[in-house]
């Protein structure tokens, strides 16, 4: 303990650490401060006797931080922006001139986002209209609908580009990545009503305090679980080879190449939460469908067909993500360029086809682990706990809460060792995420 204050005190002393901490914690209050200021000509009272809504709604909330159901001017969060990222890096596999961007070095990367940023101005756009129009009752107006409409169109376009600028402010004047962070802390501001609610719960009905304390057990054990998942890696010795110019020997030394078992991330659960989302939009449009006891089914985050459909899309994403983002002819060619090669095998296409049997056989594993955190969340829920709290025990929420906060430290313990002082932990050393090459040189998402 007395390790663990003396390390606290050593990062106070870092002025840069201290500044970029403090930055970190000012941008992120008046992310929150903003989040509970109402959009114009809302009736306060109504939007207080509206309940909390699940489903899809409920998942916007909560990365919103309670925005969503408020009908805050940052309602709609950076999500907007994380779509609009996610479109602009297939585009840079897909597409060819995109492709060629993204290897411009500093230049292309600077295109790239401006790019994403105009994206993000055309998925907001729709977005507010279709959220004004459907997430807000009529009886919660003050004023004309049309003006009303048009003006917080823009608010809310305008709100989502200001937290977009939080987030790359943290990011260059802060610590750790600055839309995951404000993400972070969206899911976070839901645990203390979570923690409040199922005690209550708990205390007052059915199951008592020792049931909540088998809850927190159980929710720690969930979280341990998913930082193996998150920090396990499959270490490929690479070789490098001597060469002698002058008096100085260079290369010569073994170096690893760490191959996430999860390289995906959270990726494979947002895309296939994407499309389990589908039944349930179709009964909302067509209300002759919804009797249909499979789209019923589908629609129940809590049945059994609906957690194993999203199981398999989410093994399935796994393998397809991770097919696409990591391109082991690259891996294979950029080893043999630099003078590399893998004790054992032949550089070049034997080089590639080992990768990418490694990768084959480490992603399997990684794509089940995935598929079992996202469904604990409905197998907690029908053990009887309440949905809010439940989503903590898994699903992308938690997985973003563990890799946000693995990165964060990451980069604060660089900051330690840089300057001679002892790390977070008693080893020194907290691995965090390592970048993978990809096929197109690209970044992956912020989250």
């Amino acid at each position: 303990m007395k390790k663990f204050f003396t390390t606290l005190s050593n990062i106070w002393k870092i002025d840069d650490l201290r500044v970029r901490i403090t930055n970190t914690l000012l941008f992120l209050l008046i992310y929150r401060v903003g989040s509970f200021v109402t959009l114009p000509g809302i009736n306060h009272a109504t939007l207080e006797g509206q309940k909390t809504k699940e489903g899809l709604v409920g998942l916007l909330n909560m990365f919103a931080g309670g925005s969503f159901s408020r009908a805050s001017i940052f309602a709609l969060g950076v999500m907007p922006y994380i779509s609009a990222s996610i479109v602009m890096q297939l585009l840079g596999i897909a597409v060819p001139y995109f492709a060629k961007m993204q290897k411009e070095g500093e230049s292309g990367r600077n295109k790239i986002n401006q790019w994403t940023r105009y994206l993000t101005i055309a998925i907001t756009a729709p977005q507010a209209f279709f959220y004004v129009h459907s997430q807000i009752a009529s009886d919660a107006i003050l004023m004309p609908i049309a003006m009303f409409t048009i003006l917080n169109v823009f608010v809310l376009t305008a709100g989502t580009l200001f937290v977009m600028w939080l987030g790359e402010k943290i990011t260059d004047k802060g610590i750790g990545n600055g839309i995951s962070l404000i993400i972070m802390v969206g899911i976070i501001a839901q645990l203390p009503q979570a923690f409040i609610t199922e005690f209550a719960n708990r205390t007052t009905g059915t199951g008592g305090l020792i049931i909540f304390i088998v809850e927190l057990v159980a929710l720690i054990g969930v979280v341990m679980f998913t930082i193996l998942i998150v920090q396990g890696t499959r270490k490929v010795a690479v070789q490098y080879a001597k060469r002698i110019v002058g008096n100085k020997q260079y290369g010569g030394v073994r170096q690893y190449i760490p191959l996430k078992v999860t390289a995906a991330g959270v990726m494979p659960i947002i895309f296939a939460q994407a499309l389990m989302f589908i039944p349930a939009t179709l009964a909302s449009f067509f209300p002759t469908a919804a009797s249909n006891g499979i789209l019923i089914s589908l629609s129940n985050y809590n049945s059994w067909l609906h957690n194993v459909i999203f199981a398999i899309l989410i093994i399935v994403f796994t393998f397809f993500y991770t097919a696409i983002t990591i391109n082991p002819n690259q891996m294979a060619d950029d080893m043999k360029k630099n003078g590399g090669f893998i004790p054992g095998v032949k550089p070049g296409q034997a080089t590639a086809g080992y990768l990418d049997d490694i990768i084959s056989k480490i992603t399997l594993p990684g794509s089940i682990c995935l598929a079992i955190v996202a469904v604990i969340p409905a197998i907690v829920t029908l053990a009887g706990v309440s949905s809010l709290f439940s989503r903590f025990f898994g699903g992308t929420s938690l997985i973003i809460l563990v890799g946000v906060v693995l990165d964060t430290l990451q980069q604060i313990e660089s900051h330690l060792l840089m300057r001679h002082y002892d790390g977070l932990m008693k080893t020194g050393r907290i691995t965090g995420r390592t970048s993978i090459p990809t096929n197109s040189g690209a970044s992956s998402p912020v989250i």
